[in-house]
């Protein structure tokens, strides 16, 4: 099997650490790091729903995203400054949300929102999935926050959900791209799934050649495997398992 930069293996995620509560005022946080990837989630409750939930007896769940300006070898504006968000930005935002809603029962959260923030504190490559991971913990904590609060009698949350990268670098099948890998690969993939198996995304593209078949069911394959591990990590921190 091939080897990468530091002896990790194609089929290995780099080294993974989530830290629950590092934020002392969100109702639910986690710090996660995979590799030199850092991102800070916090997940806050607010009593209220956007206008087109008003009456319905039901919750919303919605995410934000936003890199700081040194997370970066080079600094980045802040898009505040800029006046509007990147699309780049918008994307990775909606696709956070997608994923954290397609675990979720809303109607068992009553007419709150739940918006959790995924803010880069250093980028490595993967900065999305990071997010989509470690905001499914931060997710689980401000939801146990609501039962202790008696504003909910029942956990809205039906499953776990986690993303990884997945791509072609010089021919080869590789799981949780760094940058360098992610920049030179001749093929990007992320990779969003469910405890269940289930996938809410597949997002994938030949940056040089085409890929074959045979080539996306090996990077599928080895983004199955690389969420499986990152789950079992969410539920080991959740003290789920």
């Amino acid at each position: 099997m091939t080897l990468r930069q530091g002896g990790r293996r194609t089929d290995e995620l780099r080294p993974l650490s989530i830290t629950r509560h590092y934020s002392r005022h969100a109702e639910g946080s986690a710090l996660i790091e995979c590799g030199e990837t850092r991102v800070l989630c916090t997940a806050s409750v607010e009593e209220a729903v956007p206008p087109f939930l008003k009456g319905h007896g039901r919750g919303w769940l919605t995410a934000e995203y936003g890199m700081l300006p040194r997370a970066t070898n080079t600094r980045t504006r802040r898009e505040a400054v800029e006046g509007k968000q990147s699309g780049r930005t918008q994307e990775i935002q909606r696709l956070i949300g997608r994923s954290l809603r397609a675990i979720a029962d809303l109607t068992q959260l009553g007419e709150r929102t739940i918006r959790v923030d995924c803010d880069v504190l250093q980028a490595d490559g993967g900065t999305r999935c990071a997010s989509i991971s470690g905001a499914c913990v931060a997710l689980y904590d401000a939801v146990a926050w609501c039962r202790t609060q008696g504003l909910i009698s029942a956990s809205p949350l039906r499953d776990f959900v986690a993303a990884v990268s997945v791509g072609l670098v010089h021919g080869a099948a590789m799981v949780d791209l760094d940058y360098a890998e992610d920049s030179g690969c001749d093929t990007d993939m992320n990779l969003v799934m469910t405890g269940s198996g289930r996938f809410v995304e597949i997002q994938g593209t030949a940056e040089g050649i085409p890929f074959s078949r045979s080539q996306m069911d090996a990077l599928v394959t080895l983004g199955e495997n690389g969420a499986r591990e990152l789950i079992a990590a969410q539920k080991k921190v959740l003290a789920l398992e």
